[in-house]
């Protein structure tokens, strides 16, 4: 069978696989220190689950509305106003099946072939494969973690072509945890704005943040920034509700309306249960985001100065988000019991073959010098974990 030219595109996803062996190893029996992760290890706050149950209870299992329950669309309405100043009308929201669906639906409805869409690197691993799925090309604007990943607004400026579709933002950054100031932010809406350009804003993380800081939304900057910005957030990390699947995006309305015409098509509505389990999220769930990142933060400052403790190691402490991403380039060309450490894969692998630590390396991200390692796990594991990674590594000569 001849499968379509797009499949053989992309790879699975390499974090949903390093977290797939990680649990099959642990169910097996095996003591995993499993750093690999990208959501919280709390349990779904209380109230969240009790409306989900009463939605069961009150037969509230049928088809929605493909776009999402009206209930749901004006809370994402009144969050995003309340909090960000922003105005949009119903038309300009849509409910996904998750973030990434969000972003999926805006890259069907957003990309062709001969488009360009600007990641800045590290990124985020499926939005280059997303791309590469809509018959776009990804173009990849490199960051330095000496600049703590900041763009660059005159690199940026030269890689805009008549091409350029639009340009990701995603702060704070998975998987870096980095997050753009003001001054960034205005200068990539000046961009736009003066390219007529999209601007891409992924917060998911916009309320896992660090010392005092908040979360300023690009679309924020003004009306003719914010006819310019698909604002793509979900519940799964803010509120623990990573399995309950649902993303939101909201933006210019001609745009939303073409994704939501695709979801129509595709999956439909996203759960019916789920979507009244969010409505409770979003108007009841901040005192239980702020104890969780409370507890993030403590994990954070552990795992970070860990890290830095150990040879070959530098890791600068993430400003949002739950992950570390430790450049381990000191390490490379050094030889374990196995072979040779040439790449942050190989690394990986070592590590999760010798060690039992799962850890997601560098290269889907863009990175070919850093592994990306979640905190979004008990201390008891960070402990433990760093533990075996600073046995692993004074093995290796």
């Amino acid at each position: 069978m001849k499968l379509a030219a797009r499949a053989g595109r992309i790879t699975p996803s390499p974090t949903l696989a390093m977290a797939a062996t990680a649990k099959a190893m642990a169910a097996s029996g095996i003591d995993v220190a499993d750093f690999s992760s990208g959501e919280p290890d709390f349990d779904t706050p209380e109230p969240v689950k009790a409306a989900a149950e009463a939605a069961i209870r009150a037969g509230f299992t049928k088809y929605t509305p493909s776009s999402g329950i009206d209930e749901l669309r004006h809370a994402i309405i009144d969050k995003l106003q309340r909090e960000q100043g922003l105005h949009y009308e119903k038309s300009q929201v849509l409910v996904s099946c998750g973030a990434k669906h969000s972003l999926y639906n805006l890259a069907e409805a957003l990309l062709e072939a001969g488009d360009e869409l600007i990641i800045p690197v590290p990124y985020w691993v499926s939005y280059a494969d997303q791309t590469l799925l809509n018959d776009a090309t990804p173009v990849f604007l490199q960051t330095r973690e000496e600049d703590g990943y900041a763009i660059d607004a005159q690199e940026i400026t030269r890689l805009v072509t008549p091409r350029t579709k639009a340009i990701i933002v995603n702060s704070p950054c998975n998987p870096t945890g980095a997050t753009y100031n003001r001054a960034t932010l205005e200068q990539l809406a000046e961009l736009a704005v003066s390219r007529d350009l999209l601007l891409i804003s992924d917060e998911i993380y916009e309320k896992v943040l660090y010392n005092g800081a908040t979360h300023t939304s690009i679309a924020s900057l003004g009306p003719e920034v914010a006819a310019r910005t698909v604002v793509i957030n979900g519940v799964s990390k803010a509120y623990a509700m990573t399995g309950w699947r649902i993303g939101y995006a909201a933006g210019p309305k001609d745009l939303l309306t073409a994704m939501a015409n695709i979801q129509s098509q595709s999956t439909s509505n996203p759960c019916s249960i789920s979507q009244k389990a969010a409505v409770v999220a979003l108007r009841e769930g901040d005192a239980f985001t702020k104890k969780m990142v409370s507890e993030f933060d403590r994990r954070r400052r552990v795992i970070v100065d860990r890290l830095n403790a150990m040879s070959g190691i530098r890791c600068p402490m993430p400003s949002g988000a739950f992950y570390a991403f430790p450049n381990v380039s000191g390490l490379l060309g050094r030889k374990s019991p196995t072979g040779t450490i040439s790449t942050p894969t190989d690394l990986a692998n070592y590590l999760l073959k010798e060690f039992q630590v799962a850890v997601v390396p560098g290269e889907p991200f863009g990175s070919n010098q850093h592994i990306r390692l979640s905190y979004a796990t008990s201390l008891e594991t960070i402990v433990r974990g760093m533990d075996r990674l600073d046995a692993a590594f004074k093995q290796l000569t």
